[in-house]
């Protein structure tokens, strides 16, 4: 029986747990802040909970649009309930998929887990470190797989103090509203959380260092997102990158490069993240890293040593954790000799939860809109849709494209409530190259929001596709 060892209870690493489980592997995975990983404990869950609980206020405060008032009353969120649910529903969540684990036979230890300086030949050995320092157990592997994870990226001058200069992972600890919240970092999670604390009724000002929020993402969705935020009351502050974070009174202020002040009551940090690597011992197996700092892996997920995977965002191949599982799932395949595709990033879905959400997937849009991958276009506007005038949405768009010559359908923009509910018809499509006659020619539901997915096939049907 193949030994499979794990060292992250992450995604990756419990997916694949479980694939390698049922497929007949003795496997341990070793986790140190609890199964679910940082994902379910500290990150995705926790931030999606909390958007979640912002969107209520949302259709609250938007209520009016359809006819339905308050009665004059404010909308009031107890911030204090609200983290107290996001924390138990986080622990809840990992103590599921704990205890999905020890059902399959998973063996759970607890502590951090490293290569020894002593490799005993083909095989691996893992020494299991308690909270003190100590080597706890140690223990022997045919396989490993490495899912530590990344931390979030902390600037030398803005160290987070839990209480006033915050890392995301510090704000559900919070217990008041934030009088005035400063979020540094425009990127995905700083959009979300900007997002989320303003529709939360939150005054939040987002400092960028770029000329939009969003920069890697479809320019017409970012445009949508910064046109939400400030009519909500948010403030952008573009072209500024911060130089310092520091405690002033009650409150902080964020120095920027320019000489610019910005005052706040909290500051947020969302400046990225960096991989778990320090202290796993890799050179003593001879895993290498990339240039970046990263666990190098091809596209099954072998690092430099055909034993030993990595999987998640210690690797850095895309931060999300449905990709993490795929690639601990794929991993896990190929180690024990199941028939596996390489990872596809082109088919992967993303979505970022701001209000409204947006979704993605296929080739990014830059590379159609540069005319690098001839392609046939169409954006249709969310309001020209009958069931989001009934819901009363007024901001998005259904962005869909094609390879011109055989119109199969190569990627998608949806920017609209529930976007990551509705990309998953067009994933489909471009998972299994499908064309637009597939999507215009399947009957779907009337009125929905996803008829606009079926509308903007319709018109990037060209005569030739028929015949």
């Amino acid at each position: 029986m193949l030994r499979i060892v794990i060292l992250g209870g992450g995604p990756a690493g419990y997916e694949s747990a479980l694939v390698a489980a049922q497929l007949g592997a003795r496997v341990t995975v070793v986790d140190r802040d609890g199964i679910g990983g940082s994902a379910v404990l500290t990150d995705c869950v926790p931030s999606k909970t909390l958007i979640s609980t912002s969107d209520r206020v949302t259709a609250m405060r938007d209520a009016s649009r359809v006819g339905v008032g308050t009665g004059g009353g404010e909308v009031v969120v107890d911030f204090a309930a609200v983290n107290q649910r996001i924390k138990e529903l986080a622990q809840q969540q990992s103590e599921d998929i704990a205890e999905r684990l020890v059902r399959e036979g998973v063996t759970v230890l607890t502590g951090s887990g490293r290569f020894s300086a002593s490799q005993p030949g083909r095989t691996h050995r893992i020494e299991v470190v308690d909270a003190a320092g100590g080597v706890a157990d140690t223990i022997e592997a045919d396989v490993v797989l490495l899912a530590t994870g990344g931390t979030p990226r902390v600037l030398s001058t803005a160290v987070p103090d839990g209480e006033r200069i915050l890392s995301w992972r510090d704000v559900y600890d919070l217990t008041e509203v934030p009088e005035h919240l400063i979020v540094v970092g425009s990127g995905v999670t700083g959009a979300e959380f900007a997002s989320g604390y303003s529709e939360a009724g939150v005054p939040v000002t987002l400092v960028s260092s770029r000329d939009r929020v969003l920069p890697g993402e479809d320019p017409d969705a970012a445009d949508v997102i910064e046109q939400v935020f400030t009519r909500r009351g948010g403030t952008l502050v573009k072209q500024a990158r911060a130089a310092a974070v520091r405690r002033s009174g009650g409150g902080v202020e964020v120095e920027l490069t320019d000489g610019r002040v910005v005052t706040g009551s909290h500051a947020l940090m969302c400046v990225g993240s960096v991989p778990n690597v320090e202290g796993l011992g890799l050179e003593h197996a001879g895993v290498a890293l990339d240039e970046h700092g990263y666990i190098a892996v091809d596209r099954v997920s072998r690092t430099s040593v055909p034993s030993i995977y990595a999987a998640g965002d210690c690797t850095g191949v895309l931060l999300l954790a449905s990709v993490a599982g795929m690639q601990g799932r794929i991993a896990m395949w190929h180690a024990l000799g199941e028939a596996v595709a390489p990872l596809r990033l082109k088919t992967v879905a993303a979505n970022i939860f701001t209000n409204p959400e947006i979704a993605s997937v296929g080739i990014p849009y830059s590379v159609v809109a540069s005319g690098e991958l001839p392609a046939r276009i169409v954006k249709l506007p969310l309001a020209t849709n009958a069931r989001a005038k009934m819901q009363g949405h007024l901001d998005g768009f259904v962005k869909l494209y094609c390879r011109a010559a055989t119109g199969h359908v190569i990627g998608a923009v949806i920017v609209a409530p529930n976007a990551s509910e509705l990309i998953f018809p067009v994933t489909l499509a471009v998972q299994r190259s499908l064309t637009v006659n597939h999507l215009a020619a399947t009957i779907g539901v009337y009125p929905s929001l996803s008829g606009s997915v079926a509308e903007a096939a319709r018109q990037l049907m060209l005569h030739d596709d028929l015949d």
